[in-house]
């Protein structure tokens, strides 16, 4: 992927479409295709048919040589163990049970008492080490995302699902925590006891080695056959069950609506066809995998009744010893199973392969929304002013319609100017556009004079404090929502902070005070108390600008006033551009600017406008007729 969501830098001005006729489609298309680009693929691509994404997971786990090389070392030691097993039973056979060593039998034991102790020291080691690489390249991935993460604008969330990105940092990154803690290690370990293996079957008897290896792709092929089948039903078997949890996910969040509809036995009927479609799927799987169950013991254990029907021939003719055909078919049934384990493994190491691709993506995300090379600074002491002209703005997922037209708009520091007009006028683009989460395709907008497209986002935002329409807090307690626009702040400021938005007498009535665990998006606090914590974390952050976002809407008469009092606090002495629907705001407004369909229709004071009979006028009259009358 190239870049997030967001929209392109700033070309020159759009033409009118007087003057180039086609210009904005042309515009929107050119969006349209960009969007298309940058958002994520299908799963269905993410399905590599190599092992080549796992490069990214190799380059993080040689950041660690000491653990790699005492891994491989291990691995080498328990592997050659594993193949010395086949050595020290033919000596035991041979020299052990034979008529001069009856008497020195214990010896041969000893020696294969000592490679077992080897074989299980070396694979505590191996088993330590290789965990550790697993869990280590997780966690420096998982904090390496997440910092890219940190780096893409919110735009990049409006267009990928942000229980997509989750689901790539936990289950993806659980996979790839597996194939280098498990798979690779399980790998190259039958990997080298399927090579070291053959060989020493070919060195103990060749004519047997070269007829068992012509037999072995017969015995294989049609396992593997069948795995590759049983893998198919088993990925649709989980995704009937998957079906089976999301149908009960639905109706036990709407069980008021089925309630109330009596749609009970409906639902009953639609579930217990869910779940025979799950055991349908699931009982063709159990018939292969029975069938390839009896296949694949019918193959091995008749590969070592003719090795051993051929070896005690040789036996009987004194072709061979009894402790070489022991040795062979012992080395036999471990090659065997290496080399079938390789097949299982090269599927998960596809399956690592498809995780890491994923996650290389969101690795790989660049903001379009970035600091220029050489940032302008922002002018000291700051003055609070906002000027945006001739700004036009499409959303990617929107390309068709203009957000904003020929925007222009000038804010003098301390000014305090309303924003109102029907949904979807553009009200909340102006904040967006402000903050910087996105570009316009036309027009400039500067902070003190600044161009935001010359100045570091960074710094653009320490000027700005934002009380969001929900009063939005964070699973943590009062003190660390509190000081999120101020991290540092000491418990004094947080204290007359909090007094200034009405905040204080609740809070100090919390059980732990500012220590205080508020719950998952604080809902240990009402509404009203969620938006005073908003407020004061916006005062504790003292920016010379203040963006509303129609703090009081969703608000009750009587924490509406507490809202409206603290807000007036925290205006005094700012530039607030504001978001109202209230009448209580917009009368004391400076200016209020009425927006329709993303230009602007009208601009004065609510006297002017009420009288002017206008657009504001008809919105006055429809939404805040209530609050005229009270």
């Amino acid at each position: 992927m190239d870049g997030d969501m967001t929209a392109r830098s700033a070309p020159p001005r759009l033409p009118d479409d007087g003057d180039a006729p086609g210009a904005e489609a042309l515009e929107a298309r050119e969006i349209a295709e960009e969007a298309e680009l940058e958002t994520f693929a299908d799963e269905g691509e993410h399905k590599p048919r190599s092992l080549a994404p796992l490069r990214m997971v190799y380059r993080e786990a040689a950041k660690y040589p000491r653990e790699v090389i005492l891994a491989i070392i291990a691995l080498t030691v328990t592997a050659a163990g594993t193949l010395a097993i086949p050595a020290a039973l033919q000596l035991i056979v041979d020299r052990g049970f034979g008529a001069d060593g009856a008497g020195d039998i214990g010896r041969w034991f000893r020696y294969l008492l000592v490679i077992v102790a080897v074989i299980a020291i070396g694979t505590a080691v191996r088993f330590y080490y290789v965990s550790w690489l697993g869990e280590r390249v997780v966690a420096d991935l998982r904090c390496k995302v997440h910092a890219n993460l940190m780096r893409l604008s919110p735009s990049f969330y409006e267009a990928n699902s942000p229980k997509e990105i989750s689901s790539r940092m936990t289950a993806d990154t659980a996979i790839i925590e597996t194939v280098v803690g498990t798979t690779v290690s399980v790998a190259l370990r039958n990997a080298f006891l399927g090579i070291g293996g053959t060989a020493y079957m070919f060195w103990l008897l060749p004519e047997l080695t070269i007829w068992l290896a012509l037999g072995i792709p017969a015995v294989i092929l049609p396992i593997v056959i069948f795995a590759r089948r049983i893998r198919t039903i088993s990925r649709d078997s989980q995704d009937r069950v998957a079906d089976v949890g999301a149908m009960v996910t639905e109706v036990l969040g709407a069980m008021k609506i089925v309630q109330g509809f009596n749609q009970q036995p409906r639902e009953t009927d639609r579930f217990s066809a869910a779940v025979e479609r799950t055991f349908e799927t699931a009982k063709r799987r159990i018939v292969l995998r029975s069938a390839m169950t009896a296949m694949f013991i019918l193959a091995i254990f008749g590969s070592i009744v003719l090795l051993l029907w051929r070896g005690a021939e040789g036996v009987a003719s004194g072709e061979i010893t009894g402790g070489t055909i022991v040795s062979f078919v012992f080395t036999a049934a471990v090659v065997a199973g290496s080399f079938a384990a390789l097949t299982e493994v090269y599927g998960d190491l596809l399956r690592g392969a498809g995780a890491a691709s994923r996650l290389a993506e969101l690795l790989e995300a660049k903001p379009a929304i970035a600091p220029p090379a050489r940032p302008e600074r922002l002018p000291e002491p700051p003055r609070g002013s906002l000027s945006f002209r001739n700004v036009t703005f499409r959303y990617p997922a929107r390309p068709e319609t203009a957000a904003l037209r020929d925007f222009t708009l000038e804010i003098e520091p301390g000014e305090t100017v309303a924003i109102v007009g029907p949904s979807g006028a553009g009200k909340s683009t102006i904040f967006q556009l402000v903050e910087r989460f996105y570009d316009p395709q036309a027009g400039t907008i500067r902070i003190d004079g600044v161009p935001l497209t010359k100045a570091d986002p960074a710094d653009i935002r320490d000027r700005l404090a934002l009380v969001p329409q929900d009063g939005v807090l964070f699973s943590a307690d009062a003190r660390d929502n509190l000081r999120y626009g101020k991290w540092h702040a000491g418990d004094e400021e947080i204290w007359e902070a909090a007094r200034a938005a009405n905040a204080e007498a609740f809070l100090r009535e919390l059980p732990d005070g500012l220590d205080t665990y508020l719950g998952e998006g604080g809902t240990q606090l009402s509404g009203g108390q969620q938006q005073r914590v908003a407020i004061a974390r916006a005062l504790l952050r003292d920016a010379p600008i203040l963006l509303l976002d129609e703090a009081t809407s969703a608000l009750d008469a009587e924490s509406e006033r507490l809202v409206q009092d603290a807000l007036e606090k925290l205006m005094a002495q700012r530039t607030t551009l504001v978001i109202a629907h209230r009448l209580a705001t917009v009368r004391a407004a400076d200016r209020i600017v009425v927006l329709d369909k993303g230009e602007v229709v009208e601009q004065g004071t609510h006297a002017e406008l009420a009288a002017a009979g206008g657009l504001y006028a008809r919105l006055a009259r429809l939404q805040f007729a209530d609050t005229e009358a009270a």
